[in-house]
This record gives C-alpha cells, sequence and structure tokens, in this order.
C-alpha cells in the first residue's frame, strides 16, 4: 500500500488531535507561521512523495485565514509529490452563499470550490453542509457526512418523556424530517420571516407542542437568534422543555449571551468548530471518530455510506 498521513492547520487542533488518536497514526509535521504582515508560511517537516495526504482543516471564523491557510498547505503537497490531496473540512465556510439571493451578488461557495480545486484538493470530507447542492459545485468527489446520527444516540439517551422534533424554518425540513424518522417521532415546523442576515422573526408554529419536550434541529447556531426566539414561542405555547441540537457551533456576535438569557434548556453541538467559551448550557459531542472512520475507508476504497445505514 502506499500509505497515508494526515495534516492538520491551526483552525482545529484539538479535533486533528482526536482523529489522530481514533486512527493510531501520528499527525505528520508541518510549520505553519505568519509573518508581520499576516501572510501565512508554510514548510512541510517530512516527505510525501507517493502518500495519499488528508488535510483537517475546518474553514470556520476566521474564515479567510483558514481558508488560505489549507490552499496553500495543499499547495505544498502538492509541489511536494502527494499522490493524491483529501481536504477534511469539518466545517464549510461560505457554504451560505451559495446561490444568487439579490442582484450582482456572487456565489461563493461555487467560487471557493474553484480555488480548493485548483490548488489541488482531489477529494472533499465534510459534515451537514448547509446546502447539499454545493457537493455539485465541484468536479471532484465531495463526501457530505451525516452528523444526525451522534444526536440520534444523544437524544434517545435522554428518554424524554413526550420528544418531539422541531425544524427551525421551512428550509429545515428536510435535516428534521430525516431525525423523525430515525427516531420515529412526530414534527413540527416553525414558520419564520427573515428581516436581514442574522436576525429573524418568529412568525408561527405549525404543529402543537403543549406538553412537549421539543427537540429543535438545524445544521448551524450562528448568532443564535433563530433559535432563541423558536425556543421562546415554543415555551409560550406550552412545551415542557427546548433542546437544540446544531451540527456547527459558529456562535458569532452576541451568541453567548443571547443563550444565557434564552429559554432554551440545552444546545447540543459537535466539536467541529472549536467553542470561544464554556457555556453551561452548551454539551459537545465529538464527530472526531466519524472523521476518522471515514479516512480510513477512504484509504481503503470502502463504502463510506454504508456508515451511516
Amino acid at each position: 500500500m502506499r500509505g497515508y498521513k494526515i495534516f492538520s492547520g491551526t483552525a482545529n487542533p484539538a479535533f486533528s488531535k482526536k482523529i489522530s488518536h481514533y486512527l493510531s497514526l501520528p499527525l505528520s509535521e508541518a510549520t505553519i507561521k505568519r509573518f508581520s504582515d499576516g501572510e501565512i508560511s508554510v514548510q512541510i517537516g517530512e516527505s510525501v512523495r507517493g502518500k495519499d495526504i488528508f488535510i483537517i482543516q475546518p474553514t470556520c471564523a476566521p474564515a479567510n485565514v483558514n481558508l488560505m491557510e489549507l490552499l496553500i498547505l495543499t499547495d505544498a503537497l502538492k509541489r511536494s509529490s502527494a499522490s493524491s490531496i483529501t481536504a477534511v473540512v469539518p466545517y464549510f465556510g461560505y457554504a451560505r452563499q451559495d446561490r444568487k439571493a439579490a442582484p450582482r451578488v456572487p456565489i461563493t461557495a461555487k467560487l471557493v470550490a474553484n480555488m480548493m480545486q485548483t490548488a489541488g484538493i482531489d477529494r472533499v470530507v465534510t459534515i451537514d453542509l448547509h446546502a447539499g447542492q454545493i457537493q455539485g459545485f465541484f468536479d471532484i468527489p465531495v463526501d457530505n457526512l451525516y452528523g444526525s446520527i451522534i444526536f440520534n444516540d444523544h437524544i434517545k439517551n435522554k428518554n424524554l418523556k413526550n420528544p418531539i422534533i422541531a425544524s427551525p424554518d421551512i428550509g429545515g425540513v428536510a435535516r428534521a424530517r430525516s431525525v423523525a424518522k430515525a427516531l420515529n417521532l412526530d414534527i413540527v415546523i416553525v414558520d419564520k420571516r427573515r428581516e436581514k442576515a442574522n436576525e429573524s422573526e418568529v412568525m408561527n408554529v405549525i404543529g402543537d407542542v403543549a406538553g412537549k419536550d421539543v427537540i429543535l434541529v438545524d445544521d448551524m447556531i450562528d448568532t443564535g437568534g433563530t433559535i432563541v426566539k423558536a425556543a421562546k414561542v415554543f415555551k409560550e405555547r406550552g412545551a415542557t422543555s427546548v433542546m437544540a441540537c446544531c451540527t456547527h457551533a459558529v456562535l458569532s456576535g452576541k451568541a453567548y449571551e443571547n443563550l444565557a438569557d434564552s429559554a432554551l434548556d440545552e444546545l447540543v453541538v459537535t466539536d467541529t468548530i472549536p467553542l470561544r467559551e464554556e457555556n453551561e448550557k452548551i454539551k459537545v459531542l465529538s464527530v472526531a471518530p466519524i472523521f476518522g472512520e471515514v479516512i480510513r475507508r477512504v484509504y481503503h476504497n470502502e463504502s463510506v455510506n454504508s456508515l451511516f445505514d
């Protein structure tokens, strides 16, 4: 076998170490520095000739820096004669800019896809893309993993008396329905109107939540506006408890303050993005073992999809 190596960027080194531990394979050596003007310098510290390479680097905040670091790492490895390069991107930044939502705006997710391919990336592994169609922006294989399987076990272990799944908006119904089907639960939907970016107004709840333990399911939580307002409405409609399960903890702006003052009882997230601070309402579940197993399967040309069957 050709052998494979895993490298880590600086975006989430703790996550990379967990994958390294799962695979019983040490992270390979790469020196990543910043010049005084902010430019990124990369030097690969060992031979990668003929090896299959996996770079672990979410493009979370600061998105531009982490994306550029991924591209420069890729270029360095490509020029060092790596056989193949797989970008393991637990959180895919710019995924919310996936279409022309207004006149004269870019489709930045497509631009990022072009940049990654041009740099020399041969495959992308990510989890819970904000928009599934982004896979079609690439002309290389893209494995979009499902974070819901880790939430399913957590929800079962809670032993809630009267659980029901909720989608925080119309666009997330398919995701919520998938979780509801796996757990054999009913579903309710929040109908909202977004006035401007990062602000939303909950308008109506489609379904009955009185006396229910509501479980909100979404791919990410940013400022927390949508989740917080939804939790408030559910409690006003008679919900016993409200828990949110969101794969990506973006948590920008005043998100932590919003959560602390909210009616939300618990927020369950994964470790695709490192938390800026601890919060008693936030529980973190690790998806590193899932990524580690996918890396192993990709290298050995085994089925990835069967992992989620």
